[in-house]
């Protein structure tokens, strides 16, 4: 017979984060702790930087969504939730003009459920609270393990119902095209192991981290030429692009489909793309275009990711 542990709860956060600026903030901002919170949340979280100044204050942690324009605001508090938390995350959102606010706590109080709730349902489509709750847990006497729960988040579908009421044809069908694509593609494994769902907008393309701040992967509708195109975008580092064209043979090999290299100097910024044809008004052929994109995807992070580091 195997002998089985109970997993125990630890109550008290401060046990193991004893000061919340001066040792839980920090730990969070480590990649690989932000990242579980990402995983829970559904984003790609990069640090920018944490005690950041909004006029006399500081936000715990200010952040972006990976490969997006999109600011985040993290603000952290080991104690049940309270008021004054809630209007200094309002009052941080606003000096950030933060487009994702995350208020992580140690336990979320019914009102401030509510209060989360209702923000997300009367801000704009382009505003997304979240409230979670920090889990501790041990087996035995194992090291602490840390959970976070959501327990608020932004209703997605009631904001874009009130964003593509005034969505015209061209912009509903993008929207409708990329809610279908990531029905379908994150039912394979490998790909949902590679990627995060993004939101589905009424924009032209869809932009996927691979673990880097310095470059992501972007898929693109091309309506005007009945295309699509899976693209390494490099926005703003001639180094990393150097580094990638210096194993361009390898990289090409090892991705195995026909990859072009772009070097945009006017923009400082750089590119390496595959493009296919594709009838995107016929619905009955978006399941082969959406399983060319996957495979793409998949091949071409697997592909650079070595030469990331």
């Amino acid at each position: 017979m195997v002998n089985l542990s109970r997993l125990e709860e630890i109550k008290d956060l401060r046990t193991v984060w004893p000061h919340e600026a001066l040792d839980f903030t920090p730990w969070l901002s480590k990649d690989d702790n932000i990242a579980l919170l990402a995983d829970a949340v559904g984003l790609d979280i990069t640090v920018d930087e944490i005690e950041s100044s909004v006029g006399d204050f500081n936000v715990d942690i200010f952040a972006s969504e990976t490969g997006t324009d999109r600011k985040i605001i993290i603000e952290n508090q080991l104690e049940d939730t309270n008021h004054d938390h809630l209007g200094k995350l309002i009052t941080y959102a606003s000096g950030k003009s933060a487009d994702v606010i995350i208020w992580v706590v140690k336990h979320a109080r019914e009102e401030h459920k509510a209060a989360i709730e209702w923000l997300n349902n009367y801000t704009d489509e382009k505003i997304g609270f979240f409230l979670c709750e920090i889990k501790l847990y041990r087996i035995g006497t194992s090291e602490p393990a840390v959970k976070f729960e959501v327990i608020e988040k932004p209703n997605d579908w009631t904001k874009e119902v009130k964003k593509n009421e005034s969505a015209n044809g061209t912009q509903q069908q993008r929207y409708d095209y990329w809610v279908a694509f990531q029905d379908h593609v994150f039912q394979n494994a490998q790909f949902a192991k590679e990627f995060k769902r993004r939101k589905p907008s009424t924009n032209h393309w869809m932009n996927y981290s691979i673990g880097s701040s310095d470059c992501y992967i972007s898929v693109t509708q091309l309506v005007n030429r009945n295309g699509i195109n899976v693209c390494l975008y490099i926005p703003n580092n001639m180094e990393l692009y150097e580094s990638f064209l210096a194993n361009r043979e390898s990289i090409n090999k090892a991705a195995d489909i026909p990859l072009s290299w772009y070097e945009l100097l006017e923009r400082k910024a750089s590119k390496i793309i595959i493009e296919r044809p594709a009838e995107l008004s016929d619905q009955s052929k978006w399941k082969e275009q959406f399983d060319w994109l996957a495979d793409v995807m998949v091949k071409i992070k697997k592909a650079f990711k070595k030469y990331l580091s």
